[in-house]
C-alpha cells in the first residue's frame, strides 16, 4: 500500500495493541505524516500542559517569555503584583504578535502601531484613536491562557478541561520530594531547532539504552545498562532512573542535604511530563528539554538547566556546573547527529520498526499516552 493511502493512528493503534513484551517501535507514519502532525496539534498539544520553562527566570514584574502552542502565539509574564500571568500574544487592533523571544517590558507594546497593553494585559492606550466614535481601550483585555506554577516550572494550556498540573503529577512530586526541585535555579536557557521529529527526540531522552553507543565519546563510558531501572509509566508521565558515582561531585546529594538517603543520594532521575518536557534531575543540578514540534520534520527545543540551592554557596560549584554546561552541549551534538539521523532513516520507503528493549519500557508507555490522546480526542469531537 502507498505511504500516502495509510492511516498513520490505525497504524499506531494496532502498533499500541501489543503488550509490552512484544512490542515494537512506532510506525514510521507516526513520524513522518503531516496527518498524524494534524492529529497531535489537536487532540495533544491543544489538550495538554506544555512547560514554557522555570519561573525563577521570570522572578521580576515584566520579565516574559513567549511561545507558539499548537499554532497560538502566547506569552508569560509576571505583572506588577508578583503573579504569573499567560495571554495571548497578538494585538487586539491589526492582529500583530506583540513580544518575541524571552526578556523584560515595562508594558506590552504592539510594534506594528504601538498599542500598548499593560502587565496584566488590559490596553493602556492607543495613538490616534480619538476620532473613531466606537473605540473605548476599556473594551479591550488580551484574552487569558491557562497558567499554573508545579514545582518551580510553569505551563500553559489551551484547555478548559483538563486537570490541574499539581493533580496530574502528584506522584512525581512524590517521588522526587527529597530533591526539592522547587529550589533549583535555572543558569542557562537556550533556544534551538533541530532537523528531527520531536517524538524521535522525546524517546531519545526516554531510553538511555542509546547512552553506550550514541555518548560513547562522552557520557558513554559511565552509562552501565545494568544499573538502568524502567519501570511502567503512568497516565501523565514515565521515568527511569540511573545510579551516579562521585566522578561528578555536583551529581551526588550535598552534604547539607538530609532528605535524600542511601541510594538516593546518587540516583538521577529522568522524567518524561507528557506530552514534552523532559527533565534530568540529580541530587545537585537538573536540565531539561521542552519540545513543540515545527512540521514533520523538525522540532522546537527550550533548553535550560542549573543548579539545586544546596550547593549556592560552595565556593567551586559554578566552575563545576560550567564544565557540566561544556559536557551538556558536546552530549547535544551527539544526540543532534543521533536523531537527525533516526529521521532520515524513518524517512526511507524500507524503514520497518524493530522490537523494543526492555530498556525502552518508557517508548512504549509514550505510545500508550499517545494513542489515548488521540482516541479521547476524537471521541469527544464527534459528540
Amino acid at each position: 500500500m502507498a505511504k500516502d493511502l495509510v492511516d498513520p493512528v490505525d497504524e499506531l493503534r494496532q502498533n499500541t495493541a501489543q503488550p509490552f513484551e512484544r512490542a515494537h517501535a512506532m510506525p514510521p507514519s507516526v513520524y513522518t505524516s503531516d496527518a498524524f502532525l494534524k492529529e497531535e496539534l489537536e487532540h495533544v498539544f491543544s489538550k495538554d500542559w506544555f512547560c514554557v520553562g522555570r519561573s525563577d527566570s521570570l522572578a521580576n514584574a515584566g520579565d516574559y517569555t513567549t511561545c507558539e502552542l499548537a499554532g497560538q502565539p502566547i506569552l508569560v509574564i509576571r505583572d506588577r503584583d508578583g503573579e504569573l500571568r499567560a495571554l495571548s500574544n497578538v494585538c487586539l487592533h491589526r492582529m500583530s504578535t506583540l513580544l518575541h523571544g524571552r526578556g523584560t517590558a515595562r508594558s506590552i507594546v504592539c510594534p506594528y502601531h504601538a498599542w500598548t497593553y499593560n502587565l496584566d494585559g488590559s490596553l493602556r492606550g492607543a495613538p490616534a484613536m480619538t476620532l473613531n466614535e466606537g473605540f473605548c481601550k476599556d473594551q479591550y483585555q488580551l484574552p487569558k491562557v491557562r497558567c499554573e506554577e508545579w514545582l518551580g516550572w510553569v505551563f500553559v494550556t489551551l484547555s478548559e478541561d483538563v486537570p490541574p498540573v499539581a493533580t496530574q503529577l502528584a506522584q512525581v512530586e512524590d517521588m522526587v520530594a527529597g530533591y526539592d526541585m522547587t529550589n533549583y535555579a535555572e543558569t542557562f536557557y537556550e533556544e534551538h531547532v533541530w532537523d528531527t521529529n520531536w517524538k524521535v527526540l522525546a524517546e531519545n531522552f526516554m531510553e538511555s539504552y542509546h547512552l553506550p553507543v550514541c555518548h560513547a565519546g562522552t557520557i558513554g563510558g559511565l552509562s552501565k545498562l545494568e544499573d538502568m531501572v524502567c519501570p511502567p509509566g503512568l497516565p501523565a508521565f514515565n521515568y527511569h532512573t540511573i545510579l551516579k558515582d562521585d566522578q561528578l561531585r555536583i551529581a551526588m546529594a550535598h552534604p547539607s542535604n538530609d532528605r535524600l538517603k542511601g541510594e538516593e543520594r546518587r540516583t538521577t532521575f529522568l522524567l518524561a511530563i507528557y506530552p514534552s518536557l523532559m527533565i534530568t534531575l540529580t541530587p545537585g543540578y537538573f536540565w531539561y528539554l521542552s519540545l513543540h514540534p515545527k512540521g514533520p520534520g523538525q522540532v522546537h527545543i527550550r533548553f535550560g538547566g542549573g543548579m539545586s540551592d544546596d550547593y549556592a554557596d560552595d565556593a567551586d560549584a559554578q566552575k563545576n556546573f560550567e564544565a557540566l554546561k561544556t559536557l551538556l552541549d558536546e552530549v547535544n551534538v551527539e544526540d543532534r547527529g543521533c536523531t537527525e539521523k533516526v529521521y532520515n532513516g524513518l524517512c526511507s520507503d524500507r524503514a520497518v520498526p524493530g522490537h523494543l528493549s526492555h530498556l525502552e519500557r518508557p517508548n512504549y508507555d509514550f505510545a500508550q499516552y499517545l494513542m489515548a490522546k488521540i482516541e479521547q480526542g476524537r471521541a469527544a469531537a464527534s459528540l
